[in-house]
């Protein structure tokens, strides 16, 4: 799979969602706690465009955390209106600096993400192609800040529509895009899965 070429198939498909939202939409809380959906898009386009210095000025601020790096981002675009965020996303529909690692790995997991942090709390629905959700599900089991093995520890996750597991224990089933963002730690994901290991999930997400 061409993992840059999906990376931005994935960021014209979020495009093309935002496109279509409403003012009170963009204002909506997502699934990352504290983040509206407007926040989560000007995360997914705050690294583009910069220099390396420009990075490493960011991580200082951040004092080299996750959230903090995250936090100095969305201080940089807090400005931002949605039309601009989506001007940048459609400027940048391939990862380059930071999301271009790993062939346009991290683009791409982070856009599936954070499409679906927007997706489901507003009860808009899609079909994941299928190669993606896949790769995003490997990714997700080991990459940071995701680390997707420690929040399933001790159960058995299987994705039923994409031929995918991982662990032993408790077994929990269910759709892959459900696997995919329990492994993420997103709360109530775990309520798309069957099984008895869903109820460990389902309590250690919330």
């Amino acid at each position: 799979m061409d993992l840059m070429l999906e990376a931005e198939r994935e960021r014209t498909e979020l495009a093309e969602l935002l496109a279509g939202l409403s003012p009170e939409e963009w204002e909506a809380p997502s699934l990352c706690e504290g983040w509206t959906v407007r926040d989560v898009v000007a995360h997914v386009v705050s690294y583009e465009g910069l220099t390396l210095r420009e990075v490493g000025a960011r991580m200082a601020r951040g004092r080299l955390t996750f959230a903090g790096v995250n936090a100095a981002a969305l201080r940089d675009h807090r400005t931002a209106s949605p039309d601009q965020l989506l001007q940048r996303l459609r400027e940048y529909p391939r990862p380059t600096g930071l999301t271009a690692a790993r062939n346009g790995a991290v683009g791409l997991v982070d856009g599936l993400i954070h499409q679906q942090d927007i997706r489901r709390p507003l009860g808009k629905p899609r079909a994941i192609d299928p190669d993606r959700l896949r790769f995003a599900l490997g990714f997700a089991v080991t990459a940071p800040p995701l680390r997707g093995f420690w929040k399933a520890r001790g159960v058995r996750v299987v994705a039923t529509d994409v031929d995918w597991a991982l662990g032993r224990g408790p077994e929990a089933r269910g759709p892959g895009e459900a696997v995919l963002m329990s492994l993420a730690g997103r709360r109530g994901a775990a309520d798309g899965l069957t099984g008895p290991g869903s109820a460990v999930l389902r309590r250690r997400l919330g």
